[in-house]
């Protein structure tokens, strides 16, 4: 009866130890992120107040979006330099990337007479200025913010161009050139990765050679550029098609300035998407998924001007790479069957995205309700 009593007591004693651990867990994450949340609530409330003023209202939307687009899509294009450089001192990266943002977005403002986005807004559906704002589309990249506070790879492609574009055909355009380009990564990495994984597990053995560091940065510095071509017209969006000289040093100060917290914070939250994939971490490993991942953005940069999703490439090339390296080295169905999973949690964060930016567009624009009713019901 002794020992009755005294397993009795241990039990009714860790039990409330264990609720009080749950509570106190919780209680950390929402302190956590109380200041965030604060901001989010804020940027709502200045989004409803600034919308009817076009001309503080592009601005504003402006802001939202370029804090929102680079921390969202930082793992697309510096998120593997990040992890494979976490030993260098943050403001170097910030320095090297900068300056090569800088001159991207120079060059496009000056041969294109103003234009910062290589003319991917000269595309049917974008090429209207904006003169007038409605809330959502103040609204669409704090909410772009939020999916990325968890983690979430939204496309913001899709998040912010969709909410601004006149016709259903510029979100077909859009959504079919990101599914080939998602398709064309998925081969290529798996291709490669099946074919040379043995190889390349040879290149990445023991300390990398000096030359790796340097071809990083090189190859590195060249896919931000491309990428920057492509993905400019999100934060852009907001703003007159032709900058004149003091709204391009507020354009360009502003996201240098954000390119600074991002490599401080060492990219933040979305990272984890990167630092739990293989081998990131050598610069090796990161150099080869960086030219891949280049050579696919330049050609799709080439083939026209229509915007498209480079987080979709992306999570494509880290798909088949991930697939190959299992498959070719024959490992066990757990493993292999976890690495569909997370190729499946990837595809279900970028249509969560897709599906959000879809409704956002479709309450937003009156062409669009228009098009749909009409496909529906004549």
């Amino acid at each position: 009866m002794a020992k009755t009593k005294k397993a009795k007591k241990v039990s009714v004693s860790t039990q409330p130890y264990k609720f009080r651990k749950r509570f106190s867990l919780l209680d950390v994450m929402l302190r956590k992120d109380k200041k965030f949340l604060y901001f989010i609530a804020f940027s709502f409330i200045l989004a409803g107040m600034v919308y009817p003023y076009a001309s503080i209202a592009m601005w504003v939307g402006f802001a939202f979006a370029g804090y929102s687009a680079i921390a969202n899509d930082s793992i697309q294009t510096i998120g593997t330099f990040i992890v494979s450089n976490e030993k260098k001192a943050w403001y170097w990266q910030w320095l090297f990337m900068g300056s090569i943002f800088l001159g991207t977005v120079f060059y496009s403002w000056y041969v294109f007479d103003g234009d910062v986005t290589y003319q991917r807004l000269a595309s049917k559906g974008f090429d209207q200025n904006p003169d007038n704002f409605v809330f959502l589309q103040l609204a669409a990249p704090i909410i772009l913010l939020l999916l990325t506070r968890f983690r979430i790879p939204v496309s913001t492609t899709f998040m912010l161009l969709s909410v601004f574009t006149v016709s259903s055909g510029a979100i077909v355009s859009m959504v079919s050139k990101s599914l080939m380009g998602y398709v064309a990564a998925f081969i290529s990495a798996l291709i490669i990765y099946l074919l040379l994984s043995k190889v390349i597990k040879r290149f990445i053995k023991g300390e990398a050679h000096g030359a790796w560091i340097v071809a990083q940065w090189v190859i590195s510095g060249f896919l931000w550029h491309t990428w920057l071509a492509q993905d400019l017209a999100n934060v852009a969006v907001y703003l007159p098609r032709s900058l004149n000289v003091w709204e391009f040093a507020a354009f360009a100060g502003f996201i240098f300035a954000g390119l600074g917290v991002l490599f401080f914070m060492k990219g933040d939250k979305i990272q984890g998407i990167i630092n739990e994939k293989s081998e990131v971490r050598d610069v090796r490993s990161a150099t080869i998924i960086d030219l891949v991942y280049s050579i696919i953005l330049y050609y799709f940069k080439e083939v026209n001007n229509i915007p498209m999703s480079t987080t979709w490439v992306f999570i494509g090339l880290l798909a088949g790479r991930e697939l190959g390296m299992r498959l070719r080295a024959h490992d066990s169905g757990v493993k292999i069957a976890r690495t569909f999973g997370l190729i499946g949690k990837d595809i279900l964060s970028v249509t969560i995205g897709l599906i959000i930016s879809i409704i956002l567009a479709v309450a937003i624009n009156p062409v669009i309700q228009e098009e749909i009713y009409n496909f529906f019901f004549n």
